[in-house]
């Protein structure tokens, strides 16, 4: 694989971790970042709570339903409170695979994202639009005859409708019943103008950003035949609150978040 970097041109995973506050990013991510919050002044909220989605997506799916795989497609730069973390802390043994092809973010899953002894932690380097591959690498970790939980958190945004919608199809017809699929995405059905604005910021940096409707969300479940769990596909801070955003966050409008959330289960 080739670890070359290119530099000037931002990358998503570089671009989420410039509004986490992280420092595995270039100049022209923090660019893009800019741009991305003068057009939408308020878009720190939709990562953070984006982020806290899956913290605690993660937690009721380890506790609750005693999930213990986890396949993360799209994981981005390793930050706080990932998905092995969280898992292993409920279940030691719990096995995780991480996927994404972005090198900045291969190279520090590699040195960071260490797991528990009792568990397992892994990081394919694979392509979205290879979901043979994905599953193939997967098998080595993950039993795929036991529940195991998809996650496409914030990723599909970035495809287009003719590779996003299959490629969902495929993977989850991979998983076994109980499985579970979670999944969030950018809208404009919440604050269209301003998101018509980051939209047209990120395609003019070279970017897919297909910003898709409640319906077109909701599609990805109805058509993979997944059971929409209560409370449905739902504005991403409405998924279940258990009051632990950061406090700096406050208190927020649907108008603010420009993200929906849900989760579904296989048969």
């Amino acid at each position: 694989m080739s670890m070359e970097i290119d530099t000037t041109k931002a990358h998503p995973a570089r671009v989420y971790d410039v509004f986490l506050g992280g420092t595995d990013n270039y100049p022209a991510d923090r660019e893009a970042a800019a741009a991305a919050l003068a057009a939408n002044p308020r878009g720190y909220l939709d990562v953070r709570h984006n982020r806290d989605f899956m913290r605690r997506a993660v937690t009721e799916l380890a506790e609750r339903d005693g999930i213990r795989q986890f396949l993360d497609v799209g994981t981005g730069l390793p930050t706080a409170e990932n998905v092995h973390q969280i898992a292993q802390r409920i279940h030691p043994e719990s096995r995780v695979v991480y996927v994404d092809n972005d090198p900045v973010v291969l190279a520090h899953a590699r040195e960071l994202l260490s797991g528990r002894p009792e568990g397992r932690t892994d990081y394919l380097d694979a392509d979205f639009e290879d979901p043979a591959r994905i599953l193939e690498r997967a098998a080595e970790t993950l039993d795929f005859g036991r529940p195991v939980a998809l996650f496409l958190v914030a990723v599909l945004h970035f495809v287009e409708d003719e590779v996003a919608y299959p490629v969902v199809r495929e993977l989850v017809a991979a998983l076994p019943p109980g499985s579970r699929v979670v999944l969030s995405h950018l809208t404009l059905d919440l604050n269209a103008a301003n998101m018509r604005a980051v939209q047209e910021t990120y395609t003019a940096r070279g970017f897919s950003f297909v910003l898709r409707s409640k319906g077109e969300v909701e599609r990805f479940f109805s058509e993979s035949g997944l059971e929409v769990l209560d409370p449905g596909v739902v504005p991403v801070h409405r998924w279940r609150p258990d009051g632990a955003a950061p406090a700096e966050i406050g208190d927020v409008t649907d108008a603010d978040i420009n993200v929906y959330a849900g989760v579904g289960r296989t048969g």
